[in-house]
């Protein structure tokens, strides 16, 4: 069965741990808030996700990193053999915008991740105002995938904005595969 690690960062309390929960279906944690120490692993598994004809199916490992930059001697050891990285932000908090570019810089520029390999989601919590829409977001974050994600009001355009990225993840993980093999048979 393929593999893959994908992290959720971003800045405190913007939701990593509420959609690590909601896309892997766990109910670990439900309740009020409660700041994620160091990182969370869920395991999540997808049959048929890849969409070969193969049939094997998909584990994730969603890597839901805490927000809290004391943590920040661990990241390397979080970083490393990652296939991708969701960064979570609450686009209600102006300070969020600007703290997602560090996110940006330090798990996927540093990683020397594609940018098909990273999702930008902007997380809105439950009652707040949806008038984000329209965010005018710094280079390079604005040429990044971004999603909005309202768990109350859609919860399955939600999923299936996620599910999409994931088999983005497995098509780059099956096509690196595929090089590496024809480099070790020519």
């Amino acid at each position: 069965m393929l593999t893959a690690k994908v992290l959720l960062v971003g800045p405190r309390e913007s939701g990593k741990s509420v959609l690590a929960n909601f896309v892997s279906e766990s109910t670990e944690g439900i309740g009020g808030y409660v700041p994620t120490q160091g990182v969370r692993i869920l395991e999540y598994e997808k049959p048929n996700l890849n969409g070969n004809s193969k049939g094997a199916g998909c584990r994730f490992e969603l890597w839901d990193c805490s927000g809290d930059q004391k943590f920040e001697t661990c990241w390397p050891a979080l970083m490393k053999d990652s296939n991708g990285v969701i960064i979570i932000f609450n686009p209600e908090l102006p300070s969020h915008l600007k703290e997602i570019e560090m996110w940006y810089s330090c798990f996927v520029e540093q990683q020397l991740l594609l940018d098909s390999q990273c999702l930008l989601v902007a997380h809105h919590k439950p009652g707040t105002a949806e008038d984000t829409e329209n965010l005018s977001l710094a280079y390079p974050l604005n040429k990044l995938k971004l999603i909005h994600s309202n768990l109350e009001e859609d919860p399955e355009d939600v999923r299936m904005e996620f599910m999409k990225y994931f088999r983005s993840i497995i098509n780059l993980i099956n096509e690196s595969r595929e090089k590496e093999e024809m480099s070790i048979i020519s």
